[in-house]
């Protein structure tokens, strides 16, 4: 792959992080390759979480952090989740304040991944459960901003988010009846919630 295809395929797939559509369509796709409509052969899916299992092995030992793989492959998409028995300072500083360090993270074992298989990969990463309580927090945030709109009829805008979380925000307002929409740009990218 040479080195203009790889910075275009890196930019395509930043741009599709930030894409809601492609978000919601996730659960919709269940197993289709985003943008294409061809199914991901779970060969695949295992071949890109053995990639991904591989990169973030040696980048524990390099790091000298303590922590377990698990590949999980459901929806048509791989997980992967970094656990310690024991309480361990290393692997939260792979999660860093607000999932920073974890965001960034995913996206260089998305990149390890695209090196290796030349497809680009949605996999989700999760460090010591972060984003499972994340999740449970972000439906608080989701009943609060409908809670809001419903008393006040104004808008609520909430705070910048990553896509995966918008994702999850998005889902919720939709459970509760309300409707959500994404503004701004980049790491500025917030949900709007609002009664239509």
């Amino acid at each position: 792959m040479s080195a203009e295809s790889t910075e275009h395929a890196i930019s395509a797939e930043f741009d599709e992080d930030r894409d809601d559509a492609l978000s919601a369509a996730d659960d919709s796709s269940q197993g289709a390759d985003a943008g294409t409509g061809k199914s991901v052969s779970a060969s695949r899916l295992e071949e890109e979480g053995d990639v991904a299992a591989d990169y973030l092995e040696e980048l524990l030992d390099i790091a000298d952090i303590d922590g377990d793989i698990d590949i999980e492959v459901r929806n048509g998409r791989t997980y992967i989740s970094i656990v310690a028995e024991e309480e361990a300072a290393g692997l939260d500083s792979l999660v860093g304040r607000d999932g920073e360090v974890l965001e960034a993270l995913q996206e260089l074992t998305r990149l390890a991944v695209l090196s290796a298989t030349e497809n680009r990969s949605r996999l989700v990463l999760d460090i010591n459960g972060y984003r499972a309580e994340r999740a449970g927090d972000l439906q608080k945030i989701a009943e609060d901003a409908v809670a809001a709109v419903k008393d006040s009829g104004e808008a609520v805008a909430l705070a910048p988010m990553s896509a995966y979380e918008r994702k999850i925000v998005h889902d919720a307002v939709a459970d509760l009846g309300l409707v959500s929409e994404s503004e701004g740009e980049g790491a500025d990218r917030h949900i709007v919630v609002s009664a239509d």
